[in-house]
């Protein structure tokens, strides 16, 4: 698979985090919306199936060509997805890493027709923007919440079960024009595991923008977007060793995807022992 000018490190003044899966960004609104036991992770009701169709068709008409235009996105790898077409459409957790605020909806233009759905930070629906972030497929993580976290899981199981497409940010925040790929959560592997699920890696990458993009809009990366080949289960193993080798396979095929050869962090996060920047 062709991977272009992969090595390319965007100039930034974005002070990250002192830790990798930490958020650097600023929600500006509070909704106060209960991330709860009793909130609808997959929202099945009609109503809400309803507008979710109508931003479909907004999402074909306008965001996906806004989209590719605003990234200057390049596709690569989509022979992966028409190849295994078959594979894809029995449910798939696709991985990738989290480098830009609108690499989502990169996603989503390039795996349609498919729909999937994507783990979110829970403040992100209760920003201004949530309802939208809802209506593209967002499900939000639970925090410090047992009970919630339990039905949380039950609903992706049942997504899974059903066919469905999740997409997971395995390394926990966005953190734009960031090189490197960070360390990975254990989650995306456990969830493929458990449901038999074959994982998709995707890997974002950045190109230097012309002159005219550079001077005149200041856009400092232009985005690449590497589908790669779904990555199979091995049930040989237990649960536990299965879920890291996974993670370490998932890891080193995302920054083979970004074309990183040398990467700065190891696969797996662990969460005893958060890993700092140097």
């Amino acid at each position: 698979m062709k991977i272009i000018n992969t090595d390319y490190i965007p100039k930034s003044n974005i002070k990250y985090p002192e830790y990798t899966d930490m958020h650097y960004i600023k929600i500006k609104k509070d909704r106060n919306i209960k991330i709860d036991k009793n909130y609808p992770y997959v929202n099945k009701s009609k109503f809400f199936l309803f507008k979710k169709w109508l931003v479909r068709i907004l999402l074909y008409l306008i965001v996906f060509p806004m989209t590719k235009i605003k990234l200057g996105l390049k596709v690569y790898g989509k022979n992966n997805l028409k190849e295994n077409k078959e594979l894809l459409k029995n449910g798939v957790i696709s991985v990738s890493n989290h480098i830009n605020f609108f690499d989502y909806l990169a996603i989503l233009r390039t795996v349609k027709p498919f729909k999937p759905y994507v783990l979110a930070w829970k403040k992100n629906i209760n920003d201004k923007s949530g309802n939208l972030v809802r209506l593209v497929g967002g499900i939000p993580i639970p925090e410090d919440d047992i009970i919630a976290s339990k039905v949380y899981f039950k609903s992706l199981n049942n997504l899974l079960i059903d066919k469905g497409w999740l997409h997971i940010y395995a390394e926990g925040s966005m953190w734009e024009y960031y090189r490197p790929i960070r360390p990975f959560k254990t989650g995306a592997a456990y969830l493929a595991i458990k449901n038999n699920k074959p994982i998709l890696p995707i890997g974002f990458s950045y190109r230097r923008p012309g002159f005219i993009r550079r001077k005149i809009f200041r856009q400092i990366a232009l985005i690449n977007i590497n589908v790669g080949k779904p990555i199979m289960i091995n049930n040989n193993l237990d649960l536990k060793n299965n879920t890291n080798e996974l993670t370490k396979k998932i890891h080193k095929a995302v920054c083979d995807l970004a074309g990183i050869s040398n990467n700065l962090y190891g696969p797996i996060y662990d969460e005893s022992n958060n890993k700092k920047l140097d």
